[in-house]
């Protein structure tokens, strides 16, 4: 069942706004990835994507992004555990061996606070991502890391000022309320972000003060990788107002090149396209979009 997304309407009381962004992360990532989010687009609820420009069938995802013109598409940036854009030659310090980015971001985080030549590095591989989308042809929705590392204050400082030099308007804050989780009564961690939201709060003063907008609620982390069509439809069922983003890894597989142990990606597919999930959003009164919608009614 399709559910056709159109421009979100103005309206005067900011507390009767109700807009919802569901979102597939890692899109490029593989094309059993790819052909979730088409399809669960087309045929489901999802309403937006975050491309890694650099990924192995990233070349995919921008062929079909391009023929959905309905589907919003930001730029998920990936600086650790996955492809860089540039040479591994021009950024060492962020690579391992085999000229991946690294994975032990608790000691890249500490490098980043301590050498400022990281750093550089790590500014050169962010702008050459957002080189790389720019030259899609697609618009940049909005923007988001791998693995939420904008968490990290120097990560975030860059890519707020790399960003809004390329038009960046518009920035995720996972910021997970607990009292929905709790109110779907889905099980689920209610705590996993918990010790995150000291710096999603700080991401959010710095995002503030550099004009970006973002949503109210941010829901992925009690679920992450474990989205059902129940826990979907249940959590919409029980959203707060204003502006919200759910955000997903759909894949038509739960075993491809690249996927994380440990999660179901083919559940978080069917739950997107699941009948229950669309009338739940329609009984809901939210209408779908992308960020760019809630950048329309924030300036309007």
């Amino acid at each position: 069942m399709t559910i056709k997304i159109s421009p979100s309407k103005v309206v005067a009381n900011v507390s009767a706004f109700k807009h919802l962004v569901v979102t597939a992360d890692d899109f490029g990532l593989a094309a059993e990835v790819n052909a979730a989010v088409e399809a669960g687009h087309r045929s489901g609820v999802l309403s937006a994507a975050s491309l890694m420009v650099s990924a192995p069938a990233a070349a995919d995802a921008i062929a079909r992004a391009l023929e959905m013109p309905g589907l919003r598409v930001g730029l998920h940036l990936v600086l650790v555990d996955g492809r860089p854009t540039l040479p591994p030659h021009r950024i060492p310090d962020l690579v391992d061996a085999n000229g991946e980015l690294r994975r032990d971001m608790g000691r890249l985080a500490t490098e980043l606070a301590c050498r400022s030549y990281v750093r550089d590095q790590l500014r050169a591989e962010i702008t050459a991502q957002f080189a790389a989308f720019e030259r899609t042809g697609l618009t940049l929705d909005h923007v988001n890391l791998h693995k939420h590392f904008h968490l990290h204050p120097f990560v975030a400082r860059e890519v707020i000022a790399v960003g809004q030099r390329f038009g960046m308007r518009t920035i995720r804050v996972p910021i997970e309320p607990r009292s929905q989780l709790a109110g779907s009564k889905m099980g689920g961690n209610p705590v996993s972000g918990e010790f995150l939201r000291p710096w999603a709060a700080l991401l959010a003063r710095r995002a503030r003060r550099a004009g970006l907008i973002m949503p109210d609620a941010v829901f992925g982390l009690a679920w992450s990788g474990k989205w059902t069509a129940q826990r979907l439809s249940a959590l919409i069922r029980n959203l707060p107002p204003g502006m919200v983003e759910i955000y997903l890894h759909p894949a038509l597989s739960d075993d491809f090149a690249g996927h994380a142990p440990l999660y179901h990606y083919k559940d978080e597919y069917e739950a997107l396209t699941a009948p229950e999930v669309a009338q739940a959003v329609r009984d809901s009164g939210f209408q779908l979009g992308g960020y760019s919608e809630m950048l329309m009614h924030a300036l309007s």
